[in-house]
């Protein structure tokens, strides 16, 4: 899992398909169903802690860019 497309792609595989329009509130959202398939032991460790870092490390960079 390299970009944000690649968890879109892991979240589709759970029938979750994530799009408001904002682009910040789309990676909150899937950050939050990362999250909840993690505790529902649905995903790796590795996949849980590299979707999380992608996702913040995306939003952080929007955040700064403006």
């Amino acid at each position: 899992m390299k970009t944000i497309y690649d968890i879109q792609q892991l979240l589709k595989r759970f029938g979750t398909i994530i799009y408001i329009g904002d682009r910040v509130a789309d990676l909150e959202l899937m950050e939050a169903e990362i999250k909840e398939l993690y505790q529902s032991q649905l995903i790796e460790t590795k996949d849980y802690q590299t979707a999380i870092l992608l996702l913040r490390h995306e939003a952080q960079f929007l955040k700064e860019k403006g």
